[in-house]
């Protein structure tokens, strides 16, 4: 009985209700995709820590941390990279090369780039309403570096 969730598409749903058209994420600055690909990533790692097991919150706090920095999108992003179409390339390459006015504060100035383009990636996904593909991309490649962090 339960929702086919891949018949879902959020970002339309979202828009449709708010009276609004649905948007061309294609048109949308590298930096604009960052923005909404920032909150949609946060959101996905979040749902993920909390259905592993039951924690304090900054037990889960914690554990969001290892995955929402970025050295993590950096390498979550080298995971996924040859499963990339060249469209999502080309969108994690305009993320990369966007001049933000911000500074990275933890964060090496090619790791902060690597992850713009990495959440430009996660906004292009979720704005085209390509939720399954974005989920099946970062699943993958969450699983591959916790292997490899251990």
């Amino acid at each position: 009985m339960g929702v086919d969730r891949t018949e879902i598409k959020l970002a339309s749903a979202i828009l449709a209700k708010a009276g609004i058209a649905d948007c061309d994420a294609s048109m949308l600055s590298p930096l604009t995709l960052a923005y909404v690909g920032d909150c949609v990533y946060e959101i996905i790692i979040r749902t993920i820590v909390v259905g592993r097991a039951e924690h304090t919150v900054n037990t889960l706090h914690k554990h969001t941390c290892r995955y929402v920095n970025a050295a993590a999108q950096r390498q979550l992003l080298t995971i996924m990279s040859e499963k990339l179409t060249e469209a999502e390339q080309s969108v994690v390459r305009r993320g990369r090369n966007a001049k933000s006015h911000s500074v990275a504060k933890h964060a090496t100035v090619t790791d902060y780039r690597l992850a713009t383009g990495f959440e430009a990636l996660c906004g292009y996904w979720y704005l085209m309403g390509q939720e399954e593909r974005m989920l099946t991309l970062l699943t993958d490649a969450i699983r591959a570096f916790d292997e490899a962090e251990g």
